[in-house]
């Protein structure tokens, strides 16, 4: 279990867990409002896939105290990059301040590996309310990258790991 206390706006504490026998469904079946299917999958069971099969993802589930509220990937490229992708909040829990509480407790957690050097994730330009959290935290633009399977590339933000520190420390 990754804890960096983190809580969201009613109070409920964040944690990231693996995903396992016994909680492997719940985490598979958060999904996002319609509107949102354009910048994320329809369900989380697309990501679990994705860390099965794909790469060097891994996904975790998202806790707030006992409840499965969401979805979230991270891996560590060729290039010792460290990556965060897969980021879903169950549209029932959506609007309590999930994300940032979750993205907070991942940054403070891939900032003390001592093999981090840049944390790095990706966003489509169209999707304005990823931009403000991401810029919030201290991501800054890196560049675009092309989406597989997408029309619109996306934007490339990364952080380093002393203002990712700084970030889950807030």
């Amino acid at each position: 279990m990754i804890d960096q206390g983190h809580v969201e706006e009613t109070g409920r504490r964040i944690t990231l867990r693996d995903v396992e026998e016994e909680n492997w469904r719940a985490v598979a079946d958060v999904a996002p409002f319609d509107e949102q299917r354009g910048f994320v999958a329809a369900l989380a069971a697309r990501y679990l896939l994705l860390s099965l099969y794909e790469g060097p993802w891994r996904s975790l589930g998202v806790y707030a105290d006992e409840t499965v509220v969401g979805h979230v990937m991270w891996g560590r490229d060729d290039d010792g990059s460290h990556w965060i992708g897969g980021l879903l909040v169950d549209r029932a829990e959506q609007g309590r301040g999930i994300g940032r509480a979750l993205l907070r407790t991942l940054l403070g957690w891939l900032a003390a590996r001592p093999d981090c050097w840049v944390i790095r994730m990706t966003y489509q330009r169209s999707n304005v309310a990823a931009r403000g959290l991401y810029e919030s935290l201290g991501f800054v633009p890196a560049g675009s990258v092309a989406a597989e399977g997408e029309d619109e590339e996306e934007i490339l933000v990364e952080i380093s790991p002393a203002a990712a520190r700084r970030a889950a420390a807030e």
